[in-house]
């Protein structure tokens, strides 16, 4: 049997009116916060919050003997991924691509 996907899709369901409809959904821009937001637990930071008072320790490793940083990416990667050098260093083989 063929479907005419065109054809105005109606049902029972579809008569209520549209100050029916309005009362059902939530207004968008009342402001009300949900406190039980599910996508933000309590200890999630949002991007963009104040993080001015916190110290991180980073452990800065020296380069190792079978690394180096390629000239073109400045990422470091083993050796074994050096591709050839060029006048300002080495370039990896994903650059040299």
């Amino acid at each position: 049997m063929a479907t005419d996907y065109d054809a105005p899709r109606k049902s029972e369901d579809d008569s209520e009116s549209i100050e029916a409809l309005k009362e059902r959904v939530p207004d968008k821009m009342s402001g009300s916060v949900d406190s039980e937001d599910a996508d933000n637990p309590s200890g999630f930071e949002l991007p963009g919050a104040d993080l001015s008072d916190l110290e991180l320790d980073v452990v800065v490793l020296p380069p190792q003997e079978d690394e180096f940083t390629c000239a073109s990416c400045f990422l470091v990667k083993h050796r074994s991924q050096v591709h050839h050098e060029e006048k300002f260093g080495y370039i990896c083989k994903e650059c040299a691509a």
